[in-house]
């Protein structure tokens, strides 16, 4: 019944929690070597299955390049199961802390406790590496795991299913697939924790449903992620790195750049540099491409359709940098000059290869337009001067900053991601996801001598004495 992926009910999900949870409390904390060793079976079964993997995605999108794939969702996840396999050992490890003078000889100490079942809810874009990195995070802290991964690329889940039912029990991890219905049913469940990666209008829904249960969450959203360039900087260099990170996945990716803030004076030169840069990167097209990826479903290609028609018919200069299939869900590039807030293509989140362009006057101008908008899961800046750099990363508030350049600040597994506000709740990848998936339990063993015993009753002059002292 746990590995059942579909017709699941609410009564399902509830039996599959309670055996998770039952096993936990029988069993324990799992060791370090154990955890090691099933972390060392997830890598090697992905590995066995990476032409599966790839071939699932293909027929998920429909048209994505399978070398694409392996760049993008294989290799981010082996090497995040490297890491965590080579550093956890010293996460694991007691941590000690301070004793103050009144309370010794007593000793303090903080150990990392796992939380019990973490429920992983997946979204579509990349639906391997953000199902199987949250899942080897909590493996690696030593918990069990419900994981419930997108209904919108259903060969990919299924082999998500295949590769967990070869490495893991059910009563350690389980995969759920379903709809949305059942993704509801899957939040609102007791979890321990419950980390999501998905939109803000879905992360909200999941927040509120945890809320109920008083559940921990973590929730890695998105927004809309601002491109500022320097004033004078190589339009050639940032163009041809903002390019990379717009229409990696077609741009369906939570740290795409979504807008790019550019100086008025540079707006030619950047719209010139970025037609050259995108010809580069897709010498033979986009229709048909191997290396080009097609809009997940009809749905998201005719909302994409409509925000550059509705920006058209406000005013934007739009600029086409190939031909579309709409058959194929495929959508070229397109270039949005003379964007204005206004248009609803600056309203949302694009997650598509849909890149506007407005202009500003001063940074200053530019740090105000994003301040006056959701915080964003990622900002990058493009500029050599280091005062000007300094000056809008003091005064903006993101997730994480990649400088001069876009998207790999994610593949740095010794950084945490996660964003702010609108963008998120919480952080993990690397150590970061270790401790949020953990319990810091503190411990203190007290002495056989205690200064703090002086200040039990019954009370006297010394007791006032000692008080004073204490409170200077």
């Amino acid at each position: 019944m746990e590995d059942e992926m579909s017709d699941v009910t609410p009564a399902d999900l509830n039996r599959m929690l309670d055996c998770q949870r039952t096993a936990f409390l029988h069993a324990g904390p799992p060791s370090l070597k154990q955890r090691r060793t099933d972390l060392r079976r997830l890598k090697a079964e992905i590995l066995k299955r990476r032409s599966d993997i790839v071939r699932a995605l293909k027929i998920d999108f429909g048209q994505r390049s399978e070398r694409e794939s392996a760049i993008v969702e294989l290799i981010p996840l082996v090497q995040s199961i490297n890491y965590m396999i080579a550093h956890m050992g010293r996460w694991i490890k007691p941590e000690r802390r301070h004793v103050s003078a009144y309370f010794q000889c007593g000793r303090a100490w903080v150990i990392r406790q796992p939380v019990g079942v973490v429920g992983i809810i997946a979204p579509w874009n990349y639906p391997v590496s953000l199902a199987l990195v949250p899942l080897a995070t909590a493996i690696a802290a030593g918990n069990r795991a419900m994981l419930k991964p997108s209904e919108f690329t259903p060969a990919t889940s299924a082999m998500i299913g295949e590769i967990v039912r070869a490495v893991f029990p059910p009563q350690q991890v389980s995969v759920v697939t379903g709809n949305g219905e059942v993704g509801a049913a899957f939040s609102a469940l007791p979890f321990d924790h419950i980390l999501f990666t998905g939109s803000t209008a879905v992360g909200k829904k999941v927040a509120e449903a945890a809320a109920r249960n008083l559940t921990p969450v973590t929730l890695e959203l998105g927004g809309k992620s601002p491109v500022v360039i320097e004033p004078g900087f190589s339009m050639q260099r940032a163009a041809g790195r903002v390019a990379f990170g717009k229409l990696t996945n077609a741009g369906q990716t939570c740290i795409a750049p979504d807008y790019a803030l550019v100086h008025e004076d540079d707006k030619d030169a950047f719209a010139t540099a970025y037609q050259d840069a995108v010809k580069k990167l897709y010498p033979g097209g986009y229709a048909g491409s191997p290396d080009y990826t097609a809009i997940l479903n009809t749905h998201h290609y005719e909302r994409l359709s409509g925000l550059i028609d509705n920006a058209e018919t406000q005013g934007a200069q739009v600029i086409r940098l190939g031909s579309d299939s709409a058959a194929d869900h495929v959508l070229a590039p397109v270039l949005l000059l003379d964007a204005t807030s206004q248009m609803a293509v600056m309203q949302e989140e694009i997650f598509g290869p849909v890149l506007p362009v407005l202009t500003y006057r001063t940074l200053d101008e530019a740090i105000a337009f994003i301040n006056a908008r959701p915080r964003p899961l990622a900002l990058y800046y493009f500029g050599d001067n280091r005062v000007e750099r300094d000056k809008v990363l003091k005064n903006t508030v993101s997730g994480n900053v990649s400088i001069n350049g876009t998207l790999l600040h994610i593949a740095q597994d010794d950084l945490p991601f996660g964003g702010v506000g609108a963008s998120g709740i919480g952080a993990y990848h690397g150590k970061e996801g270790f401790m949020a998936l953990t319990h810091a339990r503190g411990v203190y063993q007290q002495g056989r001598f205690n200064a703090a015993t002086l200040l039990l009753p019954p009370f006297s002059k010394f007791t006032d004495a000692l008080t004073n002292l204490i409170l200077r």
